[in-house]
């Protein structure tokens, strides 16, 4: 009589009969899948033979996984980009279709996050928690899905809030030459949506490491890192991944827009994103323009920033800011790429080295600087201080370069140079300081008055604090007031320049008493 079958017995005769009923109940199936042979590499490109059928920006995949987009489709072969380092890509390699478009995952779960252009996380906050995927290239809203621009964003940066403003749903430009404070400058808007409730995403394109770890570090220092989506494509990387990086971004951008939510995205920098597509058009022989770059050259960027709008209130109304960043070579803006972004732009922040060389930062040329449409979004205590301060500044600008050619100077042109001297020092600002509305209308409004003109200018940053820490303390009525963009009466304007007046008096006597 033989032993009853043991407990590993019983679950091996399970599975054999559950296997067994799994494989009666199939049908099998063909699965056709096509696929191409890669004829030849370049730097980023791959030329391929046998892929027919394929679509313009379709994905597809080489062997070992690893992932390309088809750019050009030629009569005798499809030219494919490359989006990952494959060391072991080589002619006779296979490249398979997938029969879609390259998307990235979007969602709550990539705040805070460090992703690249695929998003791939590149941080340590282990593996993404989404649920959904959207194309990188997507249409932009209709004209009839836009509403006006109403709502300003505001920087932190007197300069720029007064006198240039960006609203939500704006495209404003930065540009200047290299090291001049672009990046900075985009970094502390970023810093200062803390309290807003925007959304921010930071596209970093074909930068080294060392700068985007720093701004990355800095994000986080400044407790920026909660709200903001980075997208990082370094300069090393494969440049089709720099090409699509933008793209990518945009797209996760527009999953919160689309909720509601009110999102900034900066672009760092669509130089280096230019560059390379001029590269990947060279390698793939596509005719080349003006300056070696491809015909399209414009329309890629064109596509890009049309993408940033404010959606009407029956698509949730939200909106998309762009703040794009170029760099020019020797103050030279009527260049190719400039003259491109600035016709698509709706305005620009332009940066002088010379301004920077004299120390004056940040170093925004106020003269070359425009916002088309965020005067429309202004608040309006900025509205009743803007216009005379722009007009002084730039009266100030033409005479000091006159004045250096004679040393005699009438009595009226003296008082607008040292007028002039102090707006210029009340406009620098230090970077991570970003000054809240109340506190920049009150300064703004004094040195336009010429409260500061009787100091000497060294101590316009003293007096500055003063009037800062005074507005700080002042009247909660007036601070709604000024914030809720109510019309700015000539009592608020006494009340204003009344409480500066104090602060400059008590500074002076502190000041006093403490050198006695």
């Amino acid at each position: 009589m033989s032993d009853p079958p043991g407990p590993l017995t019983r679950i091996l005769e399970s599975a054999a009969k559950a296997l067994d009923q799994a494989i009666a109940g199939t049908e099998p199936r063909l699965k056709v899948q096509q696929y191409g042979t890669v004829r030849s590499i370049g730097h980023g490109i791959a030329r391929v033979e046998g892929l027919l059928g394929a679509q313009s920006e379709e994905l597809v995949q080489f062997e070992g996984n690893f992932p390309g987009m088809v750019l050009n489709i030629d009569p005798h072969g499809t030219g494919i980009i490359c989006l990952d380092r494959n060391p072991h890509l080589n002619a006779g390699s296979r490249v398979y279709r997938t029969g879609s478009v390259l998307d990235v995952p979007v969602g709550t779960a990539l705040l805070g996050r460090v992703l690249d252009p695929l998003g791939r996380p590149l941080d340590q906050g282990g593996e993404l928690r989404t649920t959904e995927r959207r194309p990188v290239e997507r249409e932009a809203p209709a004209i009839m899905d836009r509403e006006p621009v109403t709502v300003p964003l505001q920087t932190g940066i007197k300069v720029i809030d007064a006198l240039i403003p960006i609203g939500r749903g704006q495209r404003e430009l930065i540009l200047g030459d290299r090291q001049t404070g672009k990046t900075a400058i985009a970094l502390d808007t970023i810093i200062n949506q803390a309290d807003k409730d925007v959304v921010c995403v930071y596209c970093a394109i074909g930068q080294r490491g060392s700068s985007i770890a720093k701004v990355i570090a800095d994000l986080r220092h400044y407790g920026a890192m909660g709200y903001t989506i980075v997208v990082v494509a370094e300069g090393d990387d494969p440049p089709g991944l720099q090409f699509v990086a933008p793209y990518a971004a945009t797209s996760m951008g527009e999953f919160f827009m689309e909720q509601g939510r009110d999102v900034l995205i900066v672009y760092d920098d669509l130089t280096r994103h230019a560059i390379a597509y001029r590269e990947l058009s060279l390698l793939l022989r596509r005719p080349p323009g003006r300056e070696a770059f491809p015909g399209d050259i414009f329309y890629i960027h064109a596509r890009l920033l049309e993408r940033s709008t404010h959606l009407r209130k029956s698509l949730k109304g939200g909106s998309l800011t762009a703040l794009p960043i170029i760099e020019t070579e020797a103050q030279n803006i009527s260049a190719y790429i400039p003259t491109n972004l600035i016709s698509i732009t709706d305005g620009q922040v332009y940066l002088s080295p010379l301004l920077f060389q004299k120390g004056i930062m940040p170093a925004v040329d106020v003269g070359k600087s425009v916002s088309r449409v965020g005067g429309k979004t202004q608040l309006n205590a900025y509205r009743a201080v803007a216009g005379d301060l722009r007009l002084t500044y730039s009266q100030f600008e033409e005479l000091e370069t006159f004045s250096r050619f004679g040393t005699r100077l009438d009595e009226a042109t003296r008082r607008t140079l040292e007028h002039g001297k102090r707006v210029r020092e009340s406009l620098k600002q230090i970077q991570y300081d970003a000054i809240p509305v109340v506190e920049q209308i009150a300064v703004l409004l004094a040195v336009n008055a010429g409260l500061l003109d009787a100091l000497p200018v060294e101590q316009a940053s003293p007096a500055e604090q003063a009037i800062r820490h005074a507005m700080r303390e002042g009247s909660r009525e007036l601070h709604a007031r000024i914030l809720s963009g109510a019309v700015f009466r000539q009592q608020d304007r006494e009340d204003v320049l009344s409480s500066a007046r104090r602060a400059i008096h008590r500074m002076i006597e502190k000041s006093f008493h403490g050198n006695a």
